[in-house]
């Protein structure tokens, strides 16, 4: 990819972000309508594979806008490969793919050099659709999915949380993570109204807690209302509404009071929110995973 087309994407996403934030309005705890689409992580509808990173964010605001009834996707080519088609006239969601490469002369420059080489990054995009867009699909990939039992959730995320081999105290009035005594403390259940807030609230303050330098190794250092602290922030959003919507809990918002901080921080940096969905991913997959570090 070009440069330009590069940076062109990066302002593009970011941009919708922004006008999203500006309206009140937060890119990870969309509008679900579990009749019409259930909460879930976007998968590809071959594959199978969960997106990560900033593609769930640009595929979940897709999915509501077109009003589709699941979370599956698929390019051009792997819908005809599959025996179906696009209807003609849909319009595809732009995705994108982030990685590093070492470029051939740089590998072996590096050897006779004994030095590790040097990655240049690199962003591709590319198109896809929802399965609701496409006719001729076998039924194996657009069958409803049967949306999860609550209670069974709930009990994943109790799994998730001993899983996790955190210090979980649960006590006090107000929930946090403390970075450097390495522990997390969450109000008693009976603090919350509803009682899956608990829950949620768990989840978040577990997204801090991967970011340690013994797991995630994240910049936990920021004061309260700087940058650095505002992005953390970001990440453990984020990274809540990412394993909350793997467990099959829809979710929400815990520190709203922040958007006038994350504002300033993707207008100063067009790929923040990329670096921050990446962060978010890694940890909801690390809290999945039971504490395993994906690479």
């Amino acid at each position: 990819m070009q440069s330009n087309e590069r940076q062109s994407l990066y302002g593009e996403v970011t941009a919708r972000i922004i006008a999203e934030l500006e309206q009140g309005r937060l890119p990870w705890v969309q509008p679900w309508d579990a009749a019409r689409c259930p909460c879930t992580m976007p998968k590809n509808a071959v594959s199978a594979r969960a997106y990560s990173g900033i593609n769930v964010l640009i595929l979940w605001a897709a999915a509501i806008e077109g009003g589709y009834g699941a979370q599956r996707w698929l390019t051009y080519r792997q819908a005809e490969a599959a025996g179906g088609h696009v209807r003609r006239g849909e319009k595809g969601t732009v995705v994108c793919y982030a990685d590093r490469f070492t470029p051939k002369d740089e590998a072996e420059k590096a050897q006779g050099e004994d030095r590790a080489a040097r990655t240049i990054a690199f962003l591709k995009r590319f198109t896809v659709f929802n399965i609701d867009q496409c006719d001729g699909l076998p039924a194996a990939m657009t069958s409803i999915p049967a949306l999860p039992d609550p209670v069974l959730a709930i009990a994943e995320v109790d799994r998730v949380i001993a899983a996790s081999g955190a210090d979980f105290r649960i006590g006090g009035s107000e929930a946090y993570y403390s970075p450097v005594q390495d522990f997390v403390q969450v109000p008693p259940q009976a603090a919350f109204h509803d009682p899956v807030n608990w829950y949620r609230t768990a989840l978040h303050e577990l997204g801090h807690f991967t970011g340690h330098r013994s797991r995630l190794d994240r910049d936990q250092s920021g004061a309260f209302g700087s940058a650095s602290y505002a992005k953390e922030e970001l990440v453990a959003e984020m990274s809540a509404a990412f394993t909350c919507a793997s467990l099959g809990i829809v979710p929400t918002v815990r520190h709203s009071d922040y958007i006038g901080s994350w504002l300033a921080v993707l207008r100063g940096d067009e790929k923040a929110i990329f670096r921050a969905a990446s962060a978010a991913s890694k940890a909801a997959d690390f809290l999945l995973s039971g504490g395993e570090v994906r690479s």
